[in-house]
């Protein structure tokens, strides 16, 4: 266990199939009981992948598209799967889920 580790946000603040930016610039997004977290950038522009506040667009609780360029990334592993950076993959941002909080590996 990391002693560093630091709360952001409760896993119930993002929605269920959605994404929160929990952190400046992390993304975390949630599927049921399991969450990932990646810096907030586009790897097709580096520009962050919301045009608004928490304003994330993610399809079947597994997808979410860039909204700029449309590039979609999976959840798991945040990889584009289709999109002008096909193949490329957003930075994953170390987090754990603990007693129903999101907590951050510093």
């Amino acid at each position: 266990m990391n002693d560093s580790a630091q709360p952001i946000c409760a896993l119930d603040d993002i929605p269920d199939g959605g994404g929160l930016e929990a952190a400046p610039a992390v993304l975390v997004l949630r599927r049921g009981a399991q969450a990932w977290a990646y810096r907030n950038v586009c790897p097709h522009f580096s520009i962050p992948l919301n045009y608004e506040p928490d304003a994330f667009w993610t399809y079947d609780g597994g997808l979410l598209m860039c909204a700029h360029h449309s590039a979609m990334f999976r959840f798991e592993d945040g990889v584009c799967v289709d999109g002008p950076c096909e193949g490329a993959s957003l930075v994953r941002v170390p987090i754990r889920i603990e007693d129903g909080r999101v907590l951050i590996e510093t």
